[in-house]
């Protein structure tokens, strides 16, 4: 068994597949995922999980080198994410965050109801 925060395996193998640069998005329970874009659906009912825990999880295992969210997200939840250290960050409109997602390697999609909660984390190095 793991010793780390993160045990959900299918996410935790896409982790450790990811090169430097390679986009992943985490999302709120409502955000789209683009057609042909990997989905792991961790939504098990409202609220459950939350975002941030989802986040803190990821965060256990990827170096993120840059990130985004939208500028709609509320000030405390922007808060949160500026706590978090997530590279470089860029806020943008809603519109351009789901655009930007057509990129990613795969959505997380969480069980949080808080609109705009959502993420997008580039990965960087360890080294």
């Amino acid at each position: 068994m793991k010793r780390t925060a993160l045990l959900h395996s299918e996410l935790s193998g896409l982790i450790a597949a990811m090169g430097h640069g390679d986009l992943l998005v985490i999302g709120d329970a409502g955000l789209p995922v683009p057609p042909g874009v990997r989905c792991i659906d961790l939504a098990v009912t409202r609220g459950v999980p939350r975002f941030l825990d989802v986040l803190d999880a990821v965060l256990a295992e990827l170096v993120v080198e840059r990130s985004a969210w939208a500028g709609e997200a509320g000030e405390d939840l922007a808060r949160a994410l500026q706590a978090r250290g997530l590279g470089t960050p860029a806020i943008v409109a809603h519109g351009a965050f789901k655009a930007l997602s057509r990129d990613a390697r795969a959505v997380v999609r969480t069980g949080e109801f808080t609109p705009y909660a959502n993420v997008a984390l580039w990965s960087g190095v360890a080294f």
